[in-house]
């Protein structure tokens, strides 16, 4: 006997909306069974990191510090995986944009005029959008697999950062740490008093409704979604899959790069050989478990960064691991993951080519 997956011919559409929330609770469940086995009063320890950083101003304004940059990362990688094609890379992305973006207030500290911070912005977009155009080209020129080089693209633009705050960038003044001069005033996002909160969240909020036209009332919009599931439809309509391709990834690179360079320009205020607690990572499950739809990610960055501030408190005041953030957002994914693939498709159990030659056999010589 064989188990198969058999594609429905009309999927529910009360189980596609109900999966994302049968896949969080089940998240939660296998987390408490999880806390238990570890000696933890499970129902302590879920409200530690679920409920517990909800009840603070502060740790709500964290919640939205930790959302923009999900929010706006995922909202590029939609638009990649509503083609069909796998930015796996999107760290390194916002690493680049972060480099590229930290130029001004690094290699020309004087200047702090209005159009600082602007540029910066627009820096860290093109070092996104660049960084994002290599796997596009490697893909489109030699037919390279995007999920590799992206993925690969990542780690080499962590080690360029090391090497840059360890060496020509790193900050004369700074006791041989390394990192980076500091930012100024003028060359930092402004802050709510009080708060490490920036306008940068106004930014990723922004974003959404202006990606929900983009993606479902404009021809760009349409063709990224028509390349993506029908690849031959999309030829004969004289959409390029090549110029696709490219404009996808460089599009995805680009939003990465801005929420990198945010991150250094708000609340870290410099660069660092560690600048990500892996946003761009997460990012992936933020696309996914908001249906590649920018309101869905909206909700869906909330959720995932609250699983963050959860792992912080959980490790501050029950000694959890700090890798717990990343053990319970796997688990998320998976269960999404899960869930969608059976809302999908059904499990049939269908017999083996083997025991049915097998039978034939024994019943010619029964014959015979």
């Amino acid at each position: 006997m064989q188990l198969e997956l058999v594609k429905r011919d009309a999927p529910s559409s009360t189980m596609l909306i109900a999966a994302p929330f049968m896949a969080l609770g089940l998240t939660v469940l296998t987390s408490g069974i999880m806390f238990a086995f570890m000696g933890f009063n499970p129902v302590a320890a879920l409200y530690e990191y679920f409920i517990a950083p909800l009840t603070e101003l502060w740790s709500v304004y964290e919640l939205l510090l930790k959302a923009g940059p999900l929010i706006l990362i995922a909202l590029g990688l939609a638009v990649c995986y509503r083609a069909n094609i796998w930015n796996i890379g999107a760290e390194g992305q916002f690493t680049m944009g972060a480099i590229f973006g930290a130029i001004p207030p690094i290699l020309f500290p004087e200047w702090t005029s209005w159009a600082t911070l602007p540029t910066m912005l627009i820096l860290g977009m093109v070092g996104g959008a660049l960084y994002g155009g290599i796997p596009a080209f490697l893909k489109v020129k030699f037919r390279a697999n995007e999920i590799l080089t992206s993925l690969m693209l990542a780690y080499i633009a962590l080690l360029v950062l090391d090497y840059l705050v360890r060496g020509p960038w790193r900050d004369p003044g700074g006791f041989n740490f390394p990192e980076s001069r500091n930012f100024s005033d003028e060359q930092s996002l402004a802050t709510l008093e009080g708060s490490r909160l920036h306008i940068g969240i106004l930014i990723a909020f922004a974003a959404v409704p202006v990606m929900w036209f983009f993606m479902s009332r404009t021809l760009a919009g349409h063709a990224f979604k028509v390349v993506g599931e029908a690849p031959r439809a999309a030829r004969f309509a004289g959409f390029s899959s090549k110029t696709l391709t490219y404009a996808a990834l460089m599009f995805s690179g680009a939003l990465a790069g801005l929420a990198g360079i945010m991150e250094v320009a708000g609340p870290i205020g410099e660069l660092r050989p560690t600048i990500s607690p892996g946003y761009g990572f997460t990012a992936i499950i933020v696309a996914f478990l908001g249906r590649l739809n920018p309101w869905g990610i909206l909700m869906a960055g909330l959720l995932l960064s609250l699983s963050y501030l959860g792992g912080e408190a959980a490790q501050i005041t029950l000694g959890l691991s700090d890798k717990m953030a990343r053990v319970v957002q796997g688990m998320l994914l998976f269960f999404v993951l899960g869930c969608d693939t059976l809302v999908r498709y059904q499990l049939r159990f269908k017999s083996s080519p083997k025991a049915s030659s097998s039978s034939l056999g024994s019943g010619a010589a029964d014959a015979a």
